[in-house]
C-alpha cells in the first residue's frame, strides 16, 4: 500500500508539472493552448526559455526541501525540526546575500558561500543543544536551532543596510522573500548537478535511515555507524537545502510540513517516505509557484504562498493531534 501511494504521488507531480508549463500570463491569462502555440511562435519561445527552466526548478526546490525535511526529524526524531528551525537555510541564505553583497559578479561563489552558510548553521546548532544543561534532546535543538537561525537573520538585515540602496538592495529583499522569477537554464546547469549528487545519495541510503532514527546501540547492533553515517546524510541534505537556496531565496515551511503530510499517507518507513517526501515538497512548491505566476500582475514571492499553505496545513494537524511531540 506504501509504495502505490509513493507512486501516486510521483504520477501527481508528472501531471502537475506538465500542467504548470502551460500556465502563465502569455498570450492571456490561464492556461496556453496547443493552438496558441502554432499561432504565435513567441509562445514557444516563452514556454521553452522562461516557463520551463522556472517549473523544472520549482521541483527540484521541493523535492530539496521535501526531502531534507524528512531527514532531519527521522534523525532528530522530532517533529518540529526543519532546515530552517536548525539555522541551515537561514545560514545559506547569508552566505549567498555575503556573496552578493561584497563580490561583484558573484557567479558560482554564490553556491558556494551558501554551502558553508549552511555547514556552519547545522553544525553551530548541533554543537550547541549538546552544550546546553538543563531540557530534554528536542527541547535543546529547538532552541538552539530558533538561536543560530536568529543570528543569521541579524546577519542578513546588517547585510542589506550595507547593500547599494538602488541596486543590490531591492534584489536582496525581493531574494529573502523567495521567488523563481530569475531561474534559468544557466543557473540550473550551475546549480542542479550539486542538488542532483546530494539527493541521489539520500534515495540510495533511505532504507539507512530507519537503521539511524534508533538510538546508538541499537542502530550499531544493526551494522550501522551511527555517528559517520548520520554526518553523511545531513551534510548531503544540507547541500541540497544550500543549492537551492542561493538560487530561489529562503522558502519557508516545505519541510516542515512535508514529512508530517508523508507519514499520514504511506507511514514512517523511510524506503517510501523519503521518495514521498520529494514528491509531495515538489507539488506544493510548483502549486505556489504556478499561483505566484498568474494571480496578478506583479508576481507574488513564493515564500508568502508556501508560508501560507504551510502554516494552514500545520494548524489543521495540530488541530487533529497529529502532531505528536515527544517530552
Amino acid at each position: 500500500m506504501s509504495n502505490r501511494r509513493s507512486i501516486l504521488w510521483w504520477a501527481l507531480l508528472a501531471l502537475g508539472t506538465g500542467a504548470s508549463v502551460f500556465l502563465g500570463r502569455y498570450p492571456s491569462t490561464g492556461f496556453t493552448s496547443p493552438a496558441a502555440l502554432r499561432a504565435d511562435p513567441l509562445v514557444a519561445i516563452v514556454i521553452v526559455q522562461l516557463r520551463m527552466p522556472r517549473v523544472l526548478f520549482a521541483v527540484v526546490v521541493g523535492m530539496s526541501l521535501g526531502s531534507a525535511g524528512w531527514v532531519f526529524q527521522t534523525l532528530f526524531r522530532n517533529p518540529l525540526v526543519e532546515p530552517g528551525f536548525l539555522g541551515v537555510s537561514p545560514g545559506a541564505a547569508f552566505g549567498a546575500a555575503l556573496a552578493i553583497v561584497t563580490v561583484p559578479g558573484a557567479g558560482a561563489l554564490v553556491p558556494i558561500l551558501a554551502l558553508i552558510g549552511a555547514f556552519t548553521g547545522l553544525s553551530a546548532s548541533f554543537m550547541l543543544a549538546r552544550r546546553l544543561p538543563y531540557g530534554g534532546w528536542i527541547v535543546r535543538l529547538v532552541i538552539s536551532g530558533i538561536s543560530v537561525s536568529a543570528l543569521f537573520t541579524a546577519g542578513l538585515g546588517v547585510l542589506k543596510y550595507m547593500a547599494d540602496p538602488a541596486r543590490q538592495l531591492p534584489e536582496l529583499t525581493f531574494w529573502m522573500l523567495g521567488g523563481l522569477h530569475a531561474v534559468d537554464w544557466n543557473r540550473i546547469i550551475t546549480v542542479v548537478p550539486m542538488v542532483a549528487v546530494s539527493l541521489g545519495l539520500l534515495v540510495l541510503f533511505r532504507w539507512r535511515i530507519n537503521i539511524l532514527s534508533l538510538d546508538d546501540r541499537s542502530a550499531f547492533s544493526l551494522g550501522a555507524r551511527p555517528a559517520g553515517e548520520r554526518v553523511l546524510l545531513l551534510a548531503a541534505a544540507s547541500t541540497a537545502v544550500a543549492g537551492v537556496t542561493a538560487v530561489a531565496g529562503i522558502i519557508g515551511w516545505i519541510g516542515l510540513i512535508v514529512p508530517h503530510v508523508v507519514r499520514r499517507s504511506v507511514g514512517a518507513d523511510s524506503r517510501f517516505g523519503l521518495p514521498s517526501s520529494m514528491a509531495v515538497g515538489a507539488i506544493i512548491v510548483v502549486m505556489c509557484d504556478s499561483v505566484a505566476r498568474i494571480a496578478t500582475t506583479a508576481e507574488i514571492p513564493l515564500g508568502i504562498l508556501t508560508s501560507l499553505v504551510g502554516a494552514a496545513l500545520f494548524i489543521a494537524f495540530l488541530s487533529r493531534g497529529a502532531v505528536r511531540i515527544q517530552r
